[in-house]
């Protein structure tokens, strides 16, 4: 007896075959390999040549990255000590200016206290004649210096720092010596048997500028010593109290 599809609302038989229908594809689709697929990756777990392909490929990529880090880390500590090093040297640099500006002002201090000082004209000695001493041996009545003992050829000394502002022949004083000073004051030197200086020189502290003698007007030679207020004669001040005011035990 052969069957008929119902018509109007009974279609339920044509769901049915529908139905029948995929699940014959469904059959087909596994027989043609595509669930076989889904199932291939347990067989491929099975593959030697494959798993050992991918752990390989796995541990270089691991190397690479630790290579990788450790020259970073090598390059970093490279920068480092060159840091390191360079703020060292900078450091170094600086101190040893420091070190050497020091040394520089240090050496300008002590030239100029070394300037500044005074020293006695002739070293080792002493006064033989007092200033403002009375007698006839001196045209003004009275003695305008005093007078370090001293023989012929004694070594005469600047007593500070200044210009020579005459040298030569002094008349009474013989051979003589004027130095303007740097304080404004002047110094003459008398009496003396050789000139070391020339006009327009500058001289420093216990710089020697002659040596003593015996010509003018002596008794003896000696050097005779002025402080002056100008480079003239009659400008004269105490020269003990000259020396004594700038330092020199007289």
């Amino acid at each position: 007896m052969a069957f008929t599809c119902a018509t109007g609302k009974h279609r339920r038989p044509i769901r049915v075959k529908r139905t029948t229908t995929n699940a014959v594809g469904v059959a087909a689709l596994t027989t043609t390999g595509v669930i076989g697929t889904l199932a291939a990756p347990a067989l491929a777990a099975g593959n030697p040549v494959e798993q050992t392909g991918l752990i390989q490929a796995v541990t270089l990529g691991d190397s690479v990255a630790e290579k990788i880090d450790a020259q970073a880390a090598a390059q970093k500590k490279a920068a480092e000590q060159k840091k390191a090093a360079e703020a060292a040297r900078r450091r170094a640099a600086e101190k040893a200016v420091k070190a050497r500006e020091a040394k520089e002002r240090a050496a300008r201090e002590a030239e100029r206290r070394r300037l500044n000082m005074f020293v006695a004209p002739i070293y080792n000695s002493y006064v033989s004649t007092g200033y403002k001493t009375g007698g006839s041996l001196w045209s003004s009545g009275a003695h305008t210096g005093i007078d370090f003992h001293a023989a012929t050829g004694t070594p005469v000394h600047a007593v500070g720092s200044g210009t020579v502002v005459q040298t030569g022949w002094g008349g009474a004083y013989g051979n003589q010596i004027v130095i303007k000073m740097n304080d404004g004051t002047y110094t003459q030197y008398g009496h003396l048997s050789s000139i070391g200086v020339s006009v327009g020189q500058q001289v420093t502290p216990g710089q020697q500028i002659a040596l003593s003698g015996a010509t003018g007007n002596v008794t003896g030679p000696h050097l005779h010593f002025e402080a002056r207020t100008s480079p003239e004669y009659g400008s004269d001040i105490d020269p003990v109290a000259y020396l004594r005011s700038h330092g020199v035990n007289v």
